[in-house]
């Protein structure tokens, strides 16, 4: 129910209905409840899609914990242990609108077009560039699907004809559904860092979605890529391009000394963060966009200056970052690691499992069909 005390999902009267779930606040996962709802319909310039496959992500656990917020200040892993108060912060650029519909990742078949559209498109097996530019450009304004608005979590969602992207690839849904936000943002973060061959690229927490992306991403443009992930997960780390692989409890400067690493991609962030800077070169590149070890870090100020170092916040995906990866797809410059998929109406099940970390690549929910 919306604040206002009305069902904004409410299907009577609608003209079709489908499947889909609802996050309907901060909290736990009783908080994503799994119902019937009306089909979305497109709006001038926007597509209707059949989710064919959607990824899961750390920003859906996130959104649904409120973990946005300034007051939280844990882990990921620890905020999910507590209840969740609602948070007005809790959102990326605004508060969270819930009840909505998550779903960053998709992978879909464009089944109508507003009046006026490209009716040609219909048919094609899209992915569905999930960070989208509202003004262009020209500045970092930018909304999520999923986060701003409803997502991929339901049996068919509406997009910006604008932000779909036909491939042509021998892939299965599910392996294309990994692709949206982990390998967006892995290659944004490597496009802006200016990453290119013969480099030496630090990957933490890189098993995961977003840092294994990382790790064939730098290996495509020829840098040296050392990750960092549990030993259990070394020789998986390895199979994706990685020349070293560093356990997540060893000390990385003791391993790779002081100033040896041109650039650091840290997702994880939290306590290790001071040893990330130290092991950069003079002149090296951080860069970010998350901190599921923890968000609230300890920063000597002279290890930045002294070393003119740069740090590199990254939210907002640059214009080439999606073009480029259905690119390499299309190629067969990179491969996708599916780790496990899940029906849909057993999203709690895959999130209980995500936040284990015992996998390498990503989790897909399959609606039904």
């Amino acid at each position: 129910m919306s604040t206002s005390g009305q069902d904004r999902f409410d299907t009577s009267g609608c003209r079709s209905t489908m499947m889909a779930v609802v996050t309907t606040g901060n909290g736990d996962y009783d908080k994503l409840v799994y119902r019937e709802v009306p089909v979305p319909e497109p709006g001038p310039g926007e597509v209707l899609l059949q989710v064919l496959a959607a990824g899961i992500n750390n920003t859906e656990i996130n959104t649904r914990l409120g973990w946005y917020s300034a007051s939280v200040t844990t882990s990921t892993e620890a905020a999910a242990q507590v209840d969740a108060a609602p948070k007005q912060d809790g959102g990326w650029n605004a508060p969270t609108p819930f009840p909505f519909i998550q779903g960053t990742d998709c992978c879909g078949r464009v089944v109508a077009v507003a009046d006026g559209g490209d009716e040609t498109m219909i048919g094609a097996r899209v992915l569905v560039r999930s960070c989208m530019r509202p003004s262009g450009y020209a500045t970092m304004d930018n909304v999520w699907m999923g986060s701003d608005f409803d997502g991929a979590f339901a049996q068919f969602v509406k997009v910006p004809a604008s932000d779909v992207f036909p491939v042509d690839c021998d892939w299965s849904d599910a392996e294309l559904a990994t692709i949206p936000c982990a390998y967006g943002t892995a290659e944004n973060m490597l496009h802006r860092a200016g990453v290119s061959a013969g480099e030496h690229v630090l990957v933490a927490g890189a098993s995961g979605g977003v840092g294994s992306a990382v790790v064939q991403l730098a290996r495509r443009r020829g840098a040296r890529v050392t990750g960092i992930a549990a030993s259990a997960k070394a020789d998986q780390v390895r199979s994706v391009g990685a020349d070293e692989v560093i356990d997540r409890n060893d000390d990385v400067v003791a391993r790779l000394g002081e100033h040896s690493v041109d650039v650091v991609v840290d997702n994880v962030a939290g306590p290790a963060f001071g040893g990330m800077l130290d092991v950069l070169k003079r002149g090296g590149r951080y860069t970010s966009s998350g901190a599921i070890g923890g968000p609230v870090v300890s920063l000597d100020m002279r290890t930045f200056y002294l070393n003119d170092l740069t740090l590199i916040g990254c939210t907002a995906w640059d214009e080439p970052v999606f073009e480029n990866l259905v690119s390499y797809i299309e190629r067969g410059e990179i491969r996708p690691l599916l780790a496990k998929t899940f029906p849909l109406d057993r999203i709690a099940e895959a999130q209980r499992e995500f936040l284990k970390k015992t996998h390498v690549g990503n989790f897909v929910l399959l609606p039904p069909q």
